[in-house]
């Protein structure tokens, strides 16, 4: 019977979509045996495989690890590379573009064909790329690898086709951008050089052809030597040396003298009438000392050298050069220099690049700049140089996602649609002041607003305590709020023991939030086991901040055996548990207290979020409070619940008292599904100055401080460590056998009475027992490392437990197993077997995999819910599942998705209305209420570190059971609205996204997206409705992703345009005298000079051309945008002209024939006019 079962079921779930039920689930969803299985559950399912589909949309944020700065001054788009082989374009707003070398390797230079839409890449494995940049996703056309030499320069002129590049050994070569071949043209770097010169001049640091004579090209060495090289003649026209090296080269426009950067911070002017020395030496920063030396200055690493209509002086502007005794305590500088005034702009971070933007394109025309775009190594900004205090312009991109390293991330789509204009109005008295008035200068491209659109924010929290809210619609990002956490904590002062040891870390850093759209209701878990509860308000505040302190930290000693407390340990004598108060024997000097002092004064607090409520856990025995894991609020009941690994507390924020504060195991009550052991005893306690709150670290990977996480299933172990003690990879979390737990046992708590804040408690009458683990360290958000999972030893292990190659929330340091609350969700639902009707409830999830059940009486009436006291208490084990619980969901007995009930926001300090008194509104969302067909009862998702399993409440049967994977774990789970239905969304950390049906857990999409080697991407990875997704996929950018099939087909109408067809500008008139005597008479055509014809065919062994991967297919979709339809229209055009010209050539044949016709019928008709008709 069992066998024909198993058949039916294998056959049932073949079909795609279907109806759900407990008999026709997938082969992984079936469900359990003895489980009653109600036959009024059928939900038509609509979502199916062809539904699914990953699909990267946009890269938001500050390029990471920047190399390289491009601009294209006709289009005005701006291109910049970075390290790990990306490339970011942008333009106007909405225009941003983001492209990855399969290769990975660091982008050196970057080229544009100036107003032919595409782009040249050179990259650190002397690879030269050509970009495609006619659509609206990027493609590489043509690779030309080096093999024997490596690239150093490359220089483009403009409306060329001939690239020249220059070469670590001093060579350089030319290549054919339209075939992306190379030229048999070589200037080797031995016949650039005198011949009586014995040394090698170095790699070739600078190339450029002269503005008054194309035919000219200037390479400048390393070594100091500048070569002028005639193209036509295969000769030097003439040579400079010097003695200090070359960075850079700059011309004037007239092509008549050009200026160098070097080594020992001074800049060289020389003119090509006299070569001998330079005209002028200047060290800008470099002062003469009393011995007559000079100053030893940085290198000047690069310098531009423009000349403007509106002055006669020009402009020169380079980086560096900075005297060695001033830069000790300077900031890196970018100097402009303008006739005699001298500015020095100092920045934030070291200069990685810097571009002056000119007005027109040619070389040797009149440059007029306007503006310097300056790429940093954290920040990239632009000065206007048209206003004489250069103000820097308001970058419009969200370049400053990582002012202060990113720590958790929040995603919400389809958010009330008057969110984001009220957040949008604040946020902007927060913006700073003192920005250029003129338009943004990167204005190229075209970007319009999709047609599918709705509000969607991004929330970031970061390591300083700041939370920032973006406005992530039409997948553009655009700061909206910005709300500091730390202004509700007085600052610590130095020297003043625990906060001496904070004041140079990070104990306000973000580490989750929680946030309802609708009731605007916010709030803030910390770093230092704090939690925040902000309001929305609309008008400014002086309000008292209250604050609550609690004691959350129980021993194994600290169990009240059954009989003392009448097999009621749950609702035991609070006094029996309550810690010593403050100073007493054997407390430490920290006892009692938090990690941080609240504000004990009324605090003005601006238009925004307004902080409310803080709730503190406290110090106990000398150490500090463990790490909260789990956060809810829900604002229709007045609740706000958060547990760590020591157990649940459950707070009043409408009454501002502690409402429950219970110890993991006192929420089993009498049923305890484990046998627990007792724990051994501990070696020496901790001293404090491994103090709980260790820094968050600088979001660079070679940082040396760590932040602590306790978040679930992630590692500490690096990627060599993967061969480490088994021991070490097993989940202490999950480590039992035949439903007993063999780890260390977990800690019991007391439950505590609402606590009024300031009154002592009673006195402790059991004796702590054996001591506390040391405090964990752990890494950033920023920069961490995860190992793959590591499978068992033995079979045995393999099926009856299962194990995981990182740690949970306690670490594998110190190995002691206590049970986490992981997950915690309030709503609507039955709180025991035998309930008619739904009331509300506190889901708990802990690390064991144990679903707990808390039903609760609230007040209906406001006056009686403000004053009256709410109950609660457990009802039991409801489920168990493999691996830590992540996640809750409700659906109702139609499949449909049930929302948790919330208040309606209303302004709290808004004016009264004596007519009309405010009272909470609240929206419920019963599952009573929510269906009628189908009776009484609701489905309850529950989604684990390896399995997932619908539940029928209130019979609490098992209907559906699936396991998601068995040699990895699940770090994120969902349950999101996709397609007008919902589903399971998984990611997992072998890098596999995974989507499940609701409520059969039919297996919808299993792709293996991307191979988890950090910590960070673990901790952002979120998932949101309409199918989309981001993570942090560095520590400066935000990478968002959709997994919906419908999206990725409309994601090229929602990009931007990188091209748009413009008209290059025309050179300008040199005037009949100036082109007389001296212009460009000489033309230069460097298809006579560089082709095949002229210059032969280069050696095969030098260069390989690869052809693009996706070249053609790209050059058709190219087709698709607004150039192709152009090329089309032009086509058309081209073949209506070919065939009206054969047109009037037909006609005209048929004039030329009627005229004929007609001679010859006129001279028939004179030759037989006077003959009579019997003489014809």
């Amino acid at each position: 019977m069992k066998k024909f079962r198993k058949v039916l079921d294998g056959l049932s779930s073949s079909s795609p979509g279907g109806v759900a039920s407990p008999l026709c689930g997938s082969a992984a969803g079936t469900p359990t045996a003895h489980a009653p299985t109600p036959q009024d559950i059928h939900v038509q399912e609509t979502l199916v495989s062809e539904n699914f589909q990953i699909c990267k949309t946009v890269r938001h944020g500050f390029p990471y690890q920047p190399t390289c700065l491009a601009f294209d001054p006709v289009q005005k788009i701006l291109a910049i590379g970075s390290r790990t082989g990306g490339i970011r374009i942008l333009g106007r707003p909405g225009v941003d573009c983001y492209s990855q070398h399969e290769s990975g390797a660091a982008v050196l230079q970057l080229q544009f064909l100036i107003n032919e839409g595409a782009l040249v890449t050179a990259c650190a494995d002397d690879t030269l790329h050509l970009w495609n940049l006619r659509q609206r996703r990027p493609a590489i056309l043509h690779s030309l690898k080096f093999n024997r030499e490596r690239i150093t320069f490359c220089h483009l002129p403009f409306q060329s086709k001939w690239l020249y590049v220059g070469t670590e050994r001093g060579n350089t070569h030319i290549v054919n951008i339209e075939s992306f071949v190379l030229s048999g043209y070589v200037i080797m770097w031995n016949k650039a050089i005198e011949l009586a010169t014995k040394a090698h001049p170095g790699p070739v640091v600078h190339l450029s052809d002269s503005p008054k004579d194309e035919g000219k090209l200037l390479i400048g060495f390393e070594s100091g030597t500048v070569v002028q090289w005639d193209l036509r003649a295969k000769k030097v026209d003439f040579r400079i040396y010097y003695d200090e090296a070359i960075h850079s080269v700059s011309w004037h426009h007239e092509g008549k003298q050009f200026m160098c950067s070097h080594s020992d911070g001074s800049l060289t002017m020389w003119n090509l009438r006299n070569t001998a020395r330079p005209i002028q030496i200047t060290y800008p920063h470099g002062k003469i000392l009393k011995d007559g030396r000079k100053e030893s200055c940085k290198p000047i690493l690069k310098v531009e050298y423009k000349t403007s209509r509106n002055s006669s002086e020009p402009y020169v502007i380079f980086s560096g050069g900075l005297s060695y005794d001033k830069s000790g305590g300077r900031r890196p500088t970018l100097t402009i220099m303008h006739g005699k005034a001298i500015t020095v702009l100092e920045m934030d971070h070291p200069i990685v690049e810097f571009l002056v933007l000119c007005d027109t394109p040619y070389s040797n025309e009149v440059q007029d700049p306007y503006a310097v775009v300056v790429l940093l190594e954290k920040d990239f900004i632009v000065v206007d140089l048209t206003q004489s205090n250069f103000p820097i312009f308001e970058n419009p991109y969200p370049m400053d996602i990582h002012e202060s390293p990113v720590t958790c991330t929040a995603y919400f789509a389809e958010c009330p649609p008057d969110i984001i204009p009220i957040l949008y109005s604040i946020g902007a008295k927060q913006k700073k002041t003192g920005y250029s008035h003129k338009e943004w200068p990167v204005s190229g491209g075209t970007w319009t607003l999709g047609s599918q659109t709705y509000p969607e924010i991004i929330v970031t929290g970061h390591a300083d305590g700041t939370v920032k809210f973006w406005d992530a619609s039409a997948i553009t990002l655009q700061m909206l709020y910005k709300l500091k956490t730390s202004k509700v904590f007085e600052k610590p002062k130095a020297g003043e023991g625990r906060a001496g040891e904070l004041a140079e870390e990070d104990p306000y850093a973000v580490q989750m939030v929680s946030w309802c759209p609708h009731s605007r209701l916010f709030c803030v878990v910390g770093i230092s086991a704090h939690v925040i509860l902000y309001r929305f308000s609309k008008h400014d505040a002086n309000t008292q901040i209250v604050s609550l302190e609690v004691r959350l930290q129980f021993d194994s000693e600290d169990v009240i055996s059954p009989s003392e407390t009448e097999n009621n340990p749950c609702f035991s004598d609070p006094s029996s548990h309550s810690p010593q108060p403050p100073g007493s024997p054997g407390s430490g000097t920290q006892d009692s207290l938090p990690c941080l002092k609240v504000k004990n004064r009324p605090v003005r607090m601006p238009p925004g979020y307004q902080a409310e409520l803080v709730v503190q856990l406290q110090w106990v025995d000398g150490e500090p409070p463990q790490q909260i894991t789990s956060l809810d609020i829900n604002s229709a009941y007045g609740l706000l619940a958060f547990g760590n690994c020591n157990g649940l507390t459950v707070v009043d924020y409408l009454q501002k008292t502690i409402l429950m504060c219970m110890g993991t195991l006192d929420l089993y009550g009498a049923a305890d599904p484990y046998q627990r052991l007792t724990r051994s005893p501990r070696k020496n306690r901790q001293s404090t100055s491994d103090f709980c709150m260790r820094g968050l670290s600088h979001f660079y990977s070679d940082s040396k401080k760590r932040i602590r996480t306790s978040y679930q299933s992630l590692t500490e172990l690096s990627d060599n460590q993967v061969s480490m003690d088994m021991e070490r990879s097993k989940s202490p979390t999950s480590d039992h056998v035949n439903g007993h737990c063999t780890s260390p046992t977990s800690q019991p708590c007391s439950v505590g009475k609402p606590r009024i804040p300031g009154v002592p408690e009673g006195p402790r009458l059991t004796r702590r027992g054996p001591g506390r683990p040391p405090f964990r360290k752990a890494q950033s958000a920023a920069c961490m490392e995860i190992s793959l999972p590591v499978s068992s030893h033995t079979e045995e292990s393999r099926e009856n437990s299962f194990s995981r190659s990182r740690s949970s929330s306690v670490s594998s340091i110190d190995r002691d197993t206590k049970e986490s609350v992981t997950t915690l969700q309030f709503g609507e639902s039955y709180g025991r077997k035998g309930d008619a009707l739904p009331t509300a409830c506190l889901w708990v999830g802990t690390s064991l995999g144990v679903v707990l059940l808390l039903p609760m009486s609230i007040p209906t009436e406001e006056e009686e819910r403000l004053e009256d006291t709410i109950t609660m208490g457990p009802s039991g084990t409801v489920l168990m599942l493999k691996g830590s619980v992540l996640r809750f969901a409700f659906l109702d007995c139609g499949g449909t998705l049930i929302q948790s009930p919330y208040e309606v926001w209303r302004d709290p300090n808004g004016p009264e209305d004596p007519d009309r008194p405010r009272r909470r509104k609240l929206v419920n969302f019963s599952p009573s209420s929510s269906q009628e067909a189908c009776g009484d009862g609701h489905l309850a998702v529950v989604c684990s570190e390896k399995q997932a399993k619908v539940i029928l409440m209130p019979t609490q049967a098992v209907l559906f059971t699936h396991n998601i994977t068995e040699s990895s774990f699940v770090l994120r789970a969902d349950v999101v609205s996709v397609c007008n239905s919902v589903c399971l969304a998984c990611f997992c950390a072998n890098g596999h996204i995974m989507t499940l049906s609701l409520p059969s857990l039919r297996p919808l999409m299993d792709i293996n997206y991307l191979p988890l080697t950090d910590l960070r991407i673990a901790r952002t990875f979120v998932f949101t409705n309409g199918g989309q997704a981001l993570y942090l996929s560095s520590p400066t950018e935000i990478q968002r992703l959709t997994y919906s099939q419908e999206m990725t087909d409309n994601l090229q109408d929602m990009l931007g345009e990188l091209f748009t067809p413009i008209e290059t500008p025309e050179a300008q008139n040199k005037g009949f005298l100036k082109g007389f005597f001296g212009g460009n008479a000489q033309t230069f055509d460097r298809e006579e000079l560089f082709g095949e014809a002229a210059a032969g065919k280069a050696s095969r062994s030098l260069a390989q051309h690869i052809p693009g991967p996706m070249g053609l297919e790209n050059m058709k979709a190219a087709a698709g945008g607004v150039v192709g339809d152009l090329a089309r229209a032009r086509i058309a055009l081209d073949q209506r002209g070919e065939r009206l010209g054969e047109l009037e050539e037909r006609t005209a044949l048929m004039m030329n024939s009627a005229e004929t016709f007609s001679t010859h019928a006129h001279q028939v008709m004179l030759k037989h006019k006077d003959k009579k008709w019997y003489q014809l």
